[in-house]
């Protein structure tokens, strides 16, 4: 099927990564940043100049765009989503992406920071990409494969779909997110103007991987309300909640219940911003939890924490907001098992070994899972996510558009 194809998928994505999408998680606009439409811009051209009349950039930042059927069977309406921000954790301003064309195990240094070295010892899935051509950033900057390398596979299937029209298929719906590393990529996204039935978000890493399985997340802000009197005359009357909220931050277990010491299925308290004054002082903490009947626990603990803190300051107070972010998306997609297995045979198709994770975190499929359109994530091919020391392989991001013009398939064949 894919013989004489030439992909595109990379070439969009050396042009998407240059302009910068930075969500920005204080803003309290939407999208939180303007330059995110940008990119939306160029996305909607693209597909309008490929035939998608319909692509259209909304108000809030969000593309939508239809890939006609080209069966006349009843199939269900499948769609593919990746969000067009990047993370606020690493610059995304002037990132100058490298190829480095048949990578053959050396050790990458990034000649804007020769400090920064891509090493197989510190990345081992380098050693399956041999041969493999490999995009970096130049070692200032991230690189933006989270999640553009999604929506540059998602862009060139749609390419690859338009001109094969003889490949049957449903209708396909394509989504572009905003603000999705700020945790509100479905914030104002419109599910019925979409109208699709199932989906999928291209924001996973290995080739082969998928994911049908995130955390449950809860948000916690705990707010310390001390007593403030003037520094020179504070004996027995100032209690400072700048001290308290230290004392609280220094009682978290340095051994568990933390990012730093958890991996696999166990969760973690996290705290991400402190802010304040001797007089109120904010703390805000992330909770994470495969089941969601664990959150719960983690924030019973942390207020008992809290709480044995605030005994020795009789005059103080606090407030503690738990706020739902989002829930593991299995306890969706275990009632709709074809979405999953039917991922799984279009992975096989394109000649690849399927591996199975759970995020140690969350994706926009979280949540549109709960909002009535099950979602796993496929992978897209991103490594060292979030960094200096982000990678693609363009051969990963080929193999991702294959998956998804299989998974097309499969549904108009099962139809």
């Amino acid at each position: 099927m894919f013989e004489n194809y030439r992909f595109t998928a990379a070439e969009r994505f050396l042009r998407y990564v240059q302009t910068d999408t930075q969500s920005d998680p204080q803003s309290a606009s939407s999208p939180t940043t303007a330059k995110q439409m940008d990119l939306g811009r160029i996305l909607v051209a693209e597909l309008q100049a490929m035939g998608l009349t319909d692509a259209q950039l909304d108000e809030w930042g969000y593309v939508y765009a239809t890939i006609p059927a080209t069966s006349r069977k009843k199939v269900p309406v499948i769609c593919f989503c990746a969000h067009m921000d990047t993370a606020p954790d690493c610059s995304g301003t002037g990132v100058k992406p490298i190829l480095h064309a048949n990578y053959q195990g050396q050790d990458i240094v990034l000649p804007d920071d020769p400090s920064q070295i891509l090493r197989m010892t510190d990345y081992p899935y380098l050693s399956k990409l041999k041969g493999h051509d490999i995009i970096s950033a130049s070692g200032t900057t991230l690189l933006g494969s989270d999640d553009k390398a999604g929506v540059a596979e998602i862009v060139d299937m749609a390419h690859f779909l338009v001109q094969h029209p003889e490949v049957k298929h449903g209708t396909i719906k394509l989504l572009f997110t905003p603000d999705e590393e700020v945790g509100r990529g479905t914030a104002h996204v419109d599910l019925a103007k979409l109208g699709a039935d199932f989906g999928y978000t291209l924001d996973g890493g290995d080739a082969g991987s998928l994911e049908d399985e995130t955390f449950s997340a809860d948000g916690v802000l705990v707010t310390i309300h001390g007593v403030i009197a003037h520094p020179g005359y504070a004996k027995g009357k100032m209690i400072n909640a700048l001290k308290i909220a230290g004392e609280i931050l220094a009682a978290l277990p340095k051994d568990r219940l933390s990012p730093e010491s958890t991996d696999g299925r166990r969760g973690f308290i996290h705290p991400v911003r402190v802010e304040g004054i001797a007089e109120k002082c904010s703390i805000e903490f992330i909770i994470r939890d495969f089941e969601t009947e664990g959150l719960g626990k983690k924030e019973d603990y942390l207020r008992t924490q809290i709480e044995e803190r605030m005994r020795t300051y009789p005059g103080a107070s606090f407030e503690f907001l738990v706020t739902e972010q989002y829930r593991n998306m299995k306890e969706v997609l275990d009632l709709h098992p074809q979405v999953v297995d039917n991922a799984k045979e279009a992975i096989g198709r394109a000649g690849l070994t399927l591996k199975m994770e759970s995020i140690r975190g969350g994706t926009d499929g979280s949540r549109l899972s709960f909002m009535g359109l099950p979602c796993p994530n496929l992978f897209a091919g991103e490594q060292a996510i979030h960094s200096k020391h982000e990678f693609i392989s363009v051969q990963d991001m080929n193999k991702a558009v294959e998956t998804m013009v299989h998974l097309a398939c499969i549904y108009e064949e099962k139809a």
